[in-house]
C-alpha cells in the first residue's frame, strides 16, 4: 500500500526520544506526525482515536509495556503498522515484537535506521534492525 501522506503517532516515555523521532520524520513531506503518547495506556487510546497509518512504539513504557500496548492496538486498529523502537538488544524480545509488529529498530542505530524502517514498513515490508546480533549465543533458545 502506498501513502501520499502517512499519518504517524510517536510513542515513547522519554520526551527527548519523542522529539528526535518526530523531528527526523517531519523532515519528509510524506510523513505527518498526528499524535504522541508517553505511556502504553495513552498509546492505545491515541491510536484508537487517530487511526494512524503507522506508529513508532517504544517497548519500555510505563503503565502498559509496548508489547502489550501493541497487542491491544492490533484489536482496535488492525491496519495500523507498528515499528518498535527500543534500547533492548535481546533477539528474543525483538522476535516477539516482530510477531506483533512490522519493524524493530534499536535506539543506538536510530540515526541510521529509522527512516529506512518507516519507509519499508509503509511499503508493506518488514524491517529488522541490523544492529541486533545475527544469531543467539550457543546454548540459548
Amino acid at each position: 500500500m502506498q501513502f501520499s501522506t502517512a499519518k504517524i503517532v510517536v510513542i515513547d516515555d522519554y520526551e527527548v526520544w519523542r522529539r528526535f523521532i518526530s523531528s527526523e520524520l517531519e523532515q519528509r513531506p510524506e510523513f505527518r506526525i498526528v499524535g504522541e503518547a508517553a505511556d502504553g495506556l495513552e498509546a492505545v487510546q491515541k491510536v484508537q482515536e487517530l487511526q494512524p497509518d503507522l506508529i513508532v512504539l517504544d517497548i519500555g513504557l510505563p503503565k502498559l509495556n509496548g508489547l502489550e500496548a501493541a497487542r491491544r492496538i492490533r484489536d482496535c486498529a488492525p491496519n495500523t503498522r507498528i515499528v518498535f523502537f527500543s534500547e533492548n538488544r535481546s533477539r528474543d524480545i525483538a522476535e516477539e515484537a516482530m510477531r506483533i509488529g512490522n519493524g524493530y529498530v534499536v535506539k543506538s542505530g536510530a540515526a541510521r535506521e529509522l527512516l529506512s524502517a518507516v519507509e519499508a514498513v509503509l511499503r508493506g515490508k518488514q524491517f529488522f534492525s541490523p544492529s541486533l546480533p545475527a544469531e543467539r549465543p550457543p546454548g540459548n533458545k
